[in-house]
């Protein structure tokens, strides 16, 4: 049995951070009801290019919804609340990505959805959270990364500030999502109440600061960018030229130094005074660096990652391409195909969590726009008349 066999949760969602964090509870196993407006042709990730299968049907959406279930419901129609409280009635929690005000409206809330669910848990994904000056204002992973201090971090220090080449603050929050969702529901299966439970773009992008947010706050240190991508206290850790490209190095812990030497033919650095522990590489980062280049560039990046192999934490500098096609990610089982309605295949890169029965998770691609719509309806209680009557209504 999926791990999360069981879980049913209403998916109000879009593009990609909500979409993200419910694929991934999809993925093992949980029933994800996606709630798609049709007087809008459902979530604009539909059609976000440039790559489709078909009209309204891209490979941006797939990679964020498949496993689900699709049910269209234009909650700002009449009848629509009835029709939500009775998916609600039987589900263990709502989801929604949605501006910070608009929950609220639509009839989302705990408050809202208890008569029909006490125990139902409303996690609530937004920009900037759902009050304070800017719950009605709309936000997006760059504008985090902007604001949030990423762009200052990344890239070369003479170079312009540069966001991270991923939506990763899209990512975190969805992540952070699920998470809080998961703790509301084992919370509310033990004593029987629900709740509301709020993430924001925002708040998550400013969590993941981390230690250099904890560095400020206590020791006043601004973190500034490094050259070749290094850590901001760890030496060596950075990107090193080889003969034919570039090779990532990361001695994060003290054995790893000496390795490294005697591995290059150097093992009298490892014993050198300016280059012993951390705190001597870091005060003298130039140095090491000099050293390490001069040795790393007279040969190939194959060359020291076979020699490197095991001993020394160190990896290639890949494109797409070859993050891919790498042979550890096929020995690894990483990408597998999503089939449709129609049995064709769409290959996409599978859930990280390893539950020892990965054979048995689910492998649906994304599903058409309201495909569901009847089945899921039917299984709420509403009778083939009624369904019927809302879709001539426009509700559904």
């Amino acid at each position: 049995m999926a791990l999360l066999s069981g879980l049913r949760v209403i998916a109000i969602e879009q593009y990609g951070a909500g979409p993200y964090g419910s694929m991934q509870l999809a993925d093992l196993g949980a029933e994800i009801i996606k709630i798609e407006n049709p007087a809008e042709g459902g979530d604009m990730a539909r059609r976000v290019g440039p790559y489709f299968r078909g009209p309204d049907d891209s490979h941006f959406f797939h990679s964020f919804n498949r496993n689900k279930r699709s049910v269209t419901l234009d909650l700002k129609q009449p009848g629509a609340q009835a029709v939500l409280h009775a998916l609600a009635a039987r589900a263990d929690a709502v989801m929604d990505n949605l501006r910070g005000d608009l929950p609220a409206r639509l009839g989302l809330t705990y408050a809202a959805l208890a008569p029909a669910n006490p125990r139902i848990v409303c996690t609530h994904l937004s920009a900037y959270g759902r009050d304070g000056a800017r719950a009605a204002w709309p936000g997006y992973d760059y504008l985090m990364q902007a604001e949030a201090g990423y762009l200052s971090l990344t890239g070369e220090p003479d170079g312009p500030p540069s966001r991270c080449g991923l939506s990763l603050v899209d990512l975190m929050t969805g992540l952070f999502a699920a998470f809080a969702l998961l703790g509301g529901v084992l919370a509310a299966r033990a004593d029987g109440r629900g709740r509301d439970l709020d993430v924001s773009l925002f708040d998550a992008a400013l969590q993941n600061l981390g230690y250099l947010a904890t560095w400020y706050l206590n020791a006043g240190h601004v973190q500034a960018r490094e050259k070749a991508s290094g850590h901001p206290s760890l030496v060596p850790s950075q990107l090193y030229r080889t003969e034919d490209g570039f090779i990532f190095i990361m001695c994060n812990k003290e054995k790893f130094w000496p390795v490294l030497c005697a591995k290059l033919g150097r093992p009298d650095w490892a014993e050198d005074a300016r280059m012993r522990s951390f705190r001597d590489r870091l005060a003298n980062r130039a140095l090491v660096n000099e050293c390490l280049d001069s040795v790393l560039g007279t040969r190939s990046t194959a060359h020291w990652l076979d020699v490197f192999a095991g001993s020394v934490p160190a990896a290639p500098v890949n494109d797409l391409r070859a993050a891919l096609d790498n042979p550890f990610v096929a020995a690894r089982g990483l990408v597998r195909d999503y089939i449709d309605g129609d049995g064709a295949a769409l290959r996409m890169v599978a859930t990280p969590v390893r539950t020892g029965e990965e054979e048995g998770l689910p492998r649906r691609a994304a599903p058409p726009l309201g495909a569901d719509t009847d089945a899921v309806l039917r299984e709420a209680g509403l009778s083939t008349a009624e369904i019927g009557d809302l879709r001539r209504r426009a509700v559904i």
